[in-house]
């Protein structure tokens, strides 16, 4: 397997050479990607925020994030029903993609239901 091309993330955090004497890095702003997805991954909510409560903060964020991605995709889905009824034929996006959508909207709510069960 061929090694990549493009560097990991990791690599923006710290110092190209590690024997180079460097002032260590500045506090990451917190609006750039590397940051976002450090929230993400200790249980950040879909607004971008930790859980308050912090023994299930990861069950509660994915599941928030995933309720948040179905509002999303249903509100793409009313819109395309929309047009479909009342739009130009051409504007119409068809059937699959409508069955696309939906089968989106079933999937997040599999996955929102999931993470809110109790875990045994």
């Amino acid at each position: 397997m061929n090694a990549s091309d493009f560097p990991h993330l990791h690599a923006y955090l710290g110092p190209a050479d590690a024997d180079e004497d460097t002032e260590p890095s500045p506090a990451l702003d917190p609006t750039t990607l590397v940051a976002t997805l450090r929230r993400i991954g200790t249980g950040a909510a879909a607004d971008g925020q930790p859980w308050p409560e912090r023994r299930r903060c990861m069950a509660l964020a994915d599941a928030d994030c995933a309720l948040a991605g179905l509002r999303v995709v249903q509100e793409v889905l009313l819109a395309a029903e929309r047009t479909r009824q009342n739009g130009a034929p051409e504007e119409y996006v068809g059937d699959r993609v409508m069955e696309g959508l939906m089968l989106a909207c079933l999937a997040l709510c599999t996955q929102a239901s999931t993470r809110l069960q109790p875990q045994l």
